[in-house]
């Protein structure tokens, strides 16, 4: 092969790019920059092409690029796939600085009531996604990715953990099904994943064959940071085993259920009224309590229904589950709005709290409300509500 392409071309594109590489045995390089930007960013762009040349070796090639306003990280990743792809030898990986904004950390027990999906071959979405406030923001490299484009998508992903700025929100990945989800850990563990999203899982194995291929990585680059998982439930197999999967690692910090597959393997439809997947949904909850992780509901795949979004997340968070799934922005605010507490958990959840405090300050082993005993799980919950208003803006820090 003479010549290699990568990234993506037309008068729709924005925030992308498109290169062409063709060898040369002589010659030098020749480089043809069309930009929408050329004035302000031409030389920039060439001057980052230039530096990519030096570090990949490559002295003899003609190259096109037909650039829609892309990103750094974006020419870059674009770049380096056409390179690869021309020179399949090459295993160096032309690495970003790492953003100083990209260094926070997460915790197992994090609120994750919105996850936004963006999909890991269109850079378009993400250096503003994070202004949006979910609560997590998944670059997904599985089903939004079509087959032919799976590397291109690897090195975007794996730019964007590095450069773009998130803006506190929890950074996830979808990996594909395994096998291939294995393949995918080598451009995400390094660059600070905090949670990596396993689909498809039907037995608890897949779970332990992530868990020692992230264990090899980290010890191989010398990490240190904690990383997650959240296994996605999304067959009848995966539905029976769904305590096995949830309880097989203590990297689990939640347990996802996806519809649209479990309903296709069940031989069902989705329906807005959601009765075929009320065994399934309560399933997941159990086994994710039952494990001391979060339940987690699928996305609603209605843009446009704003109501049916808050009907559909009120009724999940009556069967117990913590989170839903977002695949559009316009979303996560609905979401955060139903999974916020009512005025009368809040007051609830205050008089257990404090006293929960007026007990343990007398040293007493009993706690009540009223007439009624107040057990450990309950005090936890109602702490977890007290948070979660507090997060909602619906009470004050100090409202002790």
């Amino acid at each position: 092969m003479n010549k290699s392409s990568a990234g993506k071309r037309g008068t729709k594109v924005r925030s992308d790019c498109y290169i062409e590489i063709e060898k040369k045995k002589s010659g030098g390089i020749k480089l043809n920059i069309k930009s929408k930007v050329q004035s302000m960013y031409g030389k920039k762009i060439e001057e980052e092409i230039q530096e990519m040349l030096k570090f990949f070796s490559i002295k003899h090639a003609n190259i096109f690029i037909e650039d829609a306003g892309a990103l750094p990280f974006t020419i870059a990743a674009r770049f380096e796939l056409a390179v690869k792809r021309l020179y399949p030898e090459i295993a160096s990986e032309y690495l970003l600085p790492m953003n100083k904004a990209n260094f926070y950390k997460t915790k197992k027990d994090k609120f994750r009531r919105s996850r936004l999906y963006l999909p890991g071959n269109e850079p378009k979405f993400y250096p503003n996604a994070g202004l949006h406030k979910p609560d997590g923001i998944i670059l997904d490299l599985e089903d939004s990715v079509a087959p032919t484009e799976k590397d291109a998508a690897q090195l975007l992903v794996r730019n964007a953990l590095r450069s773009v700025n998130f803006y506190g929100a929890e950074r996830m990945v979808r990996i594909n099904q395994l096998p291939k989800g294995l393949d995918d850990l080598d451009f995400i563990v390094p660059h600070n994943v905090h949670v990596i999203l396993i689909p498809k899982v039907e037995s608890a194995n897949e779970i332990l064959e992530v868990e020692t291929k992230v264990k090899e990585l980290k010890k191989k680059h010398k990490l240190k940071n904690k990383i997650y998982f959240m296994p996605i439930i999304e067959s009848a197999l995966g539905l029976m085993n769904a305590f096995e999967i949830a309880s097989a690692s203590e990297n689990n910090c939640a347990l996802a259920i996806g519809l649209e597959d479990y309903t296709a393997d069940i031989g069902t439809q989705r329906t807005k009224e959601e009765k075929e997947s009320f065994v399934a949904r309560s399933t997941i909850v159990a086994a994710a309590k039952a494990a001391g992780i979060q339940p987690i509901d699928t996305v609603f795949s209605d843009v446009n229904d704003m109501e049916g979004l808050r009907k559909s997340t009120l009724e999940v968070k009556m069967l117990g589950f913590e989170g839903k799934g977002c695949i559009h922005p316009r979303q996560i605010k609905i979401v955060h709005e139903a999974f916020a507490p009512t005025e009368q958990e809040i007051e609830k959840a205050k008089k257990i709290v404090t006293a929960f405090k007026e007990a343990k300050a007398k040293g007493l082993g009993v706690v009540s409300v009223g007439s009624k005993m107040i057990d450990a799980p309950v005090v936890k919950r109602a702490d977890r509500t007290i948070k979660l208003a507090i997060q909602n803006n619906l009470l004050s820090k100090n409202w002790k």
